[in-house]
C-alpha cells in the first residue's frame, strides 16, 4: 500500500483485515488503520499485525524514511504520512536511490527491526525528492536479541532490496550484491519449494492480492 496526498478522508484499502484511510490529524495528513473493521474471523490476526507495526514504528522513532507512530489503542493505528509514489509506479533507476535504500535498511537493523515484507514493491516509496521510504510494518520483527535468526531475516531484507535493484538498476549491482542474490537463505528456499504456492492461493482468493503488488481490493 502506497501513500497518496489528500486533504480529506479517503479510503485507500478495505479488505478482510480492516480499512486503511488517509485522514487529517492536527492539521496534517495521516494514515489510519481501522482494525475493528476487519472480518470477525480475521480480527485477532489484524490486531496482532497492527500491534507488530506499532512496536516497530515505536522502535524506529526519528528514522527518516519511516512513518511516525501517532497512536495505537488496540483498535486504531494512526501513523504519519509520507508523500511519494510506490516503487512499481516510480520505477527508480538512479543509483542514488539504492545507496540511500541500503542506508535506510541499515538504520532499521541497527534499531533491532527487520521489515520481513520487502519483496512487495508497494512497501518501498520513492519520495518527491527521489529518496526512499518504507511503509507497512505489519510483518516486522522487533522483539528479542539480534541473534542468528535476526541476522538471517535481516539478510533477506537486503536480498529483497537487491532484487528490486536488479529489476530497475541492474548495472549498479556489485559483485558482492550479485553473490547475495544468488544465495537465498535456507528458509527462503524452503518457502519457495513448499508454502509459497499455498500463500499465493490464499492471498488471491481471500484477500484479493495479486503477485507482488500487495494492494488488496476494496471490500464491499
Amino acid at each position: 500500500m502506497a501513500d497518496e496526498p489528500a486533504f480529506s478522508p479517503r479510503l485507500l484499502k478495505a479488505d478482510e483485515l480492516g480499512r486503511i484511510e488517509l485522514v487529517e490529524r492536527g492539521g496534517r495528513p495521516a494514515v489510519r488503520r481501522d482494525v475493528a473493521a476487519a472480518r470477525w474471523w480475521a480480527r485477532a490476526f489484524a490486531r496482532r499485525a497492527a500491534a507488530r507495526e506499532a512496536r516497530a514504528l515505536a522502535k524506529l522513532a526519528g528514522v527518516d524514511g519511516v512513518p511516525e507512530l501517532l497512536r495505537w489503542d488496540g483498535r486504531e493505528l494512526l501513523r504519519g504520512y509520507i508523500a511519494g509514489a510506490p516503487m512499481q509506479q516510480a520505477q527508480p533507476r538512479a543509483r542514488a536511490y539504492y545507496r540511500e535504500a541500503l542506508r535506510l535498511l541499515a538504520r532499521l537493523h541497527r534499531r533491532g527491526v527487520v521489515h520481513n515484507d520487502l519483496a512487495k514493491e508497494p512497501n518501498w516509496l520513492v519520495r518527491e525528492d527521489g529518496r526512499p521510504a518504507l511503509v507497512d510494518f505489519q510483518l516486522a520483527w522487533s522483539r528479542g536479541r539480534r541473534g542468528r535468526l535476526f541476522r538471517l531475516l535481516a539478510r533477506e531484507d537486503l536480498r529483497h532490496l537487491l532484487k528490486h535493484k536488479r529489476t530497475y538498476c541492474a548495472q549498479a549491482l556489485s559483485a558482492r550484491q550479485r553473490a547475495i542474490l544468488d544465495a537465498p537463505a535456507p528458509h527462503s528456499r524452503l518457502w519457495r519449494a513448499t508454502g509459497k504456492r499455498l500463500y499465493k492461493l490464499i492471498a488471491r482468493r481471500v484477500f484479493g492480492y495479486w503477485d507482488n503488488e500487495g494492494q488488496g481490493r476494496i471490500r464491499d
